[in-house]
């Protein structure tokens, strides 16, 4: 019997790693497959709710992919137009930042400390630095160049979502037990990447106003990363900050960049920390140690853009999981349950 296991087990681990690799080898076709799956699963549920607002399905269908549409040659439009200029300035920044670092060692060296300048000028690699955010930036770029397919992804899937609501009834007419666990899911799914869309763009928006009222170069392009990597839990805000405040510290004065570093803090802190989780429901959340190893292992799949999706497709897991009663278990283990909330479920 134990044999009989160990083969079993021998399997599984076997055909998880021929289905990874296939993915690795498939990337650019799987993220954008994932990315329609999850974009129709945001729209889908607006889609039902026009519906029953008795607006015609035609009409509701055309003016969701409208806003699909709309939305990713904006994202495009911005993010090729501020990156062609903040490319154009490059070494005016590069210049800058070493002025800055500069006054810096002076400023510490007025205070009797001894800093080897020319050493850490020297390990310092400004090209490096910006070689990266340029690389980055980019990478979405690049990927946003592709959306047209994403598009026609999220078109197909709206355009089956009631036959597929149709087909589940007929897989399942025998089992209500399965088709309840599945509703469930999507209701989670939904419900998940709904409120972490809302967030996200909340995020963006008010990142973008302030940056604009602080007078920070390239506020929308900045806006629009933090938006994108709030789906990058924890060091996505970190990284998406980093630019506007090295541009803040270049260009304004003292006071000004603190400022700009505090309200980064707060805006991420009271948005990702209080509420999100107040709109989501802290039974939706995920074990740091889970999301640290997601995008790793995401990352490492996927490229760059499987960090943006590493933690909606291990929610999804989660979700699944969750949503039967015989992988419940696993569900647990993802969670982010603490002793304080399990001894006030024992209560």
């Amino acid at each position: 019997m134990d044999a009989i296991n160990l083969k079993n087990y021998f399997f599984y681990f076997a055909s998880f790693v021929v289905i990874i690799a296939g993915m690795k080898m498939a990337s650019q076709v799987v993220v954008i497959l994932f990315l329609a799956i999850f974009i129709s699963s945001i729209f889908s549920s607006v889609l039902n709710l026009l519906q029953r607002k008795h607006f015609p399905k035609i009409v509701s269908y055309f003016l969701l992919l409208l806003i699909v549409i709309a939305l990713g040659f904006m994202f495009a439009y911005v993010i090729n137009i501020s990156l062609k200029d903040f490319l154009t300035n490059l070494p005016i920044y590069e210049d800058k930042l070493k002025n800055l670092i500069l006054n810096t060692i002076h400023f510490a060296q007025g205070y009797g400390l001894e800093i080897d300048k020319a050493k850490i000028m020297e390990t310092l690699n400004f090209g490096s630095f910006f070689g990266l955010t340029t690389n980055i930036i980019g990478s979405i770029s690049a990927f946003l160049s592709k959306f047209l397919l994403v598009i026609i992804g999220v078109a197909f899937i709206l355009a089956e979502s009631k036959s597929f609501q149709t087909k589940l009834r007929v897989i399942f007419r025998n089992n209500a037990k399965k088709l309840e666990h599945f509703n469930l899911f999507s209701f989670n799914i939904q419900k998940y990447f709904v409120v972490k869309t809302f967030t996200s763009f909340l995020t963006g928006f008010i990142v973008t106003i302030m940056l604009t009222f602080f007078n920070v170069d390239y506020p929308i392009l900045w806006g629009v990363i933090a938006m994108l990597f709030n789906f990058v839990p924890v060091v996505g805000s970190i990284i998406a900050s980093i630019p506007a405040i090295l541009l803040a510290l270049m260009n304004l004065d003292i006071f000004s960049a603190i400022w700009v570093i505090v309200l980064y803090m707060v805006i991420n802190i009271s948005i990702s920390n209080i509420l999100e989780p107040k709109l989501m429901g802290r039974e939706l959340g995920l074990s740091p140690l889970v999301i640290f190893f997601s995008l790793i292992f995401w990352g490492y799949i996927l490229g760059i853009v499987g960090m943006f999706l590493a933690v909606p497709i291990t929610m999804t897991l989660k979700i699944a999981f969750d949503s039967n009663t015989s992988t419940h278990w696993l569900g647990i283990l993802m969670s982010n349950l603490s002793r304080k909330r399990e001894k006030k479920k024992e209560v």
